[in-house]
């Protein structure tokens, strides 16, 4: 039985604009909204989940994750959409293995960034991410990797220097990371006042993560492109639910917008509804409250 209870310690923000009725596609975050510290979804997500899909609802998953390291995640649910991965640089049918979508950072970008990730002052706080080909390319593996490669479940390539990696390919998403999130928020920073959006699109998924991709990728536009032009939807009919900034533009686009408990306060601020916090099955309360109509 799904758990009504789940719903009391949330928040509201501002009115949604969409009837609960009206939903029909759900797009769900992992990382922060769906899976917490266990690194599974919990029974009571799955459950909620399978609850909407047996409304006729449609489930998505959008992450910043690896397709790869997302996949276990569809398979565990049984969902039948694409994926959108790499914050949506990367929109592809596990089932029939078609790609939708794949946009890259350009060569000479992903040059540019690898340039000021080096400077002296910089270098040795950051472990720097290269995902082409859905594979993990860096250039040594440091403790900040090997903890996520094994959150991702996935095998990293230590090649040294990134920049040969650049010569036949381009890089569906770069990824920053240190260990201390006052180095993140100065890079977004100082990263932003060089580059404009229509150059690069930077984000954070975590405190201690920065990420770029091309200009024209995050979910926001992913879940456009998946509700609009592949289900024929409208943002009235989208359901979105995530936890961090790279989950922002998909919580405004969505006619409901959720924020989970844990996410920042300018998250909270954009949503219609805030959640309880991943730990205590936040995305579940929200399905409940806003297409189970368990209240």
């Amino acid at each position: 039985m799904l758990n009504p209870s789940l719903n009391l310690t949330s928040t509201p923000a501002v009115s949604p604009t969409a009837n609960p009725t009206q939903i029909r596609l759900i797009a769900i975050d992992l990382d922060g909204t769906t899976v917490g510290e266990s690194n599974q979804m919990t029974p009571a997500v799955k459950q909620a989940i399978q609850a909407a899909r047996a409304q006729g609802v449609q489930v998505a998953i959008a992450t910043g994750r690896m397709f790869q390291s997302a996949l276990r995640f569809y398979e565990a649910i049984g969902l039948t959409l694409p994926m959108l991965t790499y914050q949506g640089a990367l929109i592809k049918d596990p089932t029939t293995e078609q790609i939708y979508r794949h946009l890259t950072v350009s060569r000479q970008s992903a040059l540019n960034l690898l340039d000021y990730f080096e400077q002296p002052e910089l270098r040795d706080l950051l472990s720097i991410h290269f995902y082409i080909n859905d594979s993990l390319y860096v250039r040594q593996i440091t403790p900040e990797t090997e903890l996520y490669a094994q959150r991702s479940q996935i095998q990293p390539h230590a090649v040294g220097d990134l920049r040969k990696m650049l010569v036949d390919h381009e890089p569906t998403k770069i990824l920053a990371l240190c260990d201390d999130p006052d180095v993140i928020d100065r890079l977004l920073s100082s990263l932003r006042q060089q580059y404009t959006p229509a150059e690069l699109y930077f984000t954070k998924s975590v405190a201690t993560f920065f990420e770029a991709t091309h200009p024209q990728v995050n979910k926001g536009t992913a879940i456009q492109y998946l509700a609009e032009e592949m289900l024929g939807l409208r943002p009235e009919n989208v359901m979105a639910i995530g936890d961090n900034f790279n989950d922002l533009e998909m919580i405004q686009y969505a006619g409901i917008g959720v924020a989970m408990g844990n996410a920042p306060d300018p998250v909270k601020a954009a949503a219609n509804w805030v959640a309880p916090n991943v730990e205590l099955d936040g995305a579940a309360a929200a399905i409940e409250r806003f297409v189970l109509n368990v209240r």
